[in-house]
């Protein structure tokens, strides 16, 4: 729901007087943040100024579609005097747990001149490549542009239906409105068919041809016992030839008996 006195595009917020981590917690027990606010305006370069901004206010000033490209109407009290502004959400940080807003650049304007804003790309259709198996490898989901805060685009749509398996859209294929210009590399690719990836399959070799029995006449493996009955291989010792040393183990006792 939106806050209480806050329009969609106008936001409230004040001058910060005190700094530190124990000032920025205080600020937040209450639903409020530290923020800074600089840029330029019709009247000149606006300098740093510190502020504390009411994180619901600032959700309910934005539009709902335009999101952090909406055009805030600023009003910044305290100080000498209040100040009048246009003004972007130019960044804002997040607590990386609790994922709330914790701190808020806000980029003040000259409606009159142009400035650099981020646009989402919206994708539609199915690739032609889809019948084969492609698949849509998305590689910018935004587009950096230059032009006047009002003619900033809510969005920019590409259809992805025309492609085939390889095919890709660059930035400079994206067709633009008028007065709004790419910052964004035109040769920078946007999307693209991929191929579909191929299912890898290890093929794992089995022991049962290591253990096989050699081909009948083959000859036996270096080491191996030749098969029973089988001649021993060509230049092998005779079979049933005494084993080395057994030499004269009879004519010992022969030479004995002589005595």
């Amino acid at each position: 729901m939106p806050a209480a006195n806050t329009e969609v595009g106008k936001l409230t917020v004040s001058i910060r007087t005190e700094s530190g981590k124990g000032a920025a917690i205080k600020l937040r027990q209450t639903g409020k943040v530290p923020g800074v606010c600089y840029g330029a305006s019709p009247n000149g370069r606006i300098e740093p100024l510190p502020i504390i901004v009411d994180v619901k206010a600032l959700k309910a000033a934005l539009d709902p579609v335009r999101k952090q490209n909406t055009v805030i109407d600023l009003t910044i009290e305290g100080g000498a005097q209040s100040h009048k502004l246009h003004a972007l959400v130019k960044e804002y940080q997040v607590h990386p747990l609790r994922r709330d807003i914790t701190h808020v650049d806000l980029l003040a304007i000259d409606p009159n001149k142009e400035v650099h804003a981020n646009v989402p790309i919206e994708f539609i259709g199915k690739p032609k490549g889809a019948v084969d198996g492609g698949m849509i490898r998305i590689v910018l989901r935004a587009l950096e542009v230059l032009s006047k805060p009002s003619d900033i685009p809510v969005k920019l749509t590409v259809d992805v239906s025309p492609l085939e398996i390889g095919d890709v859209i660059h930035v400079s294929s994206i067709a633009l409105p008028a007065g709004v210009t790419a910052v964004t590399g035109r040769d920078l690719a946007v999307v693209t068919c991929a191929k579909p990836e191929e299912e890898k399959i290890e093929v794992v070799a089995t022991d049962a041809a290591a253990g096989a029995a050699p081909a009948a006449g083959a000859a036996p493996a270096a080491g191996a016992a030749p098969a029973a009955g089988a001649a021993p291989a060509a230049g092998a010792k005779d079979a049933k030839a005494p084993a080395a040393g057994a030499k004269d183990a009879k004519a010992a006792p022969a030479a004995a008996k002589k005595k």
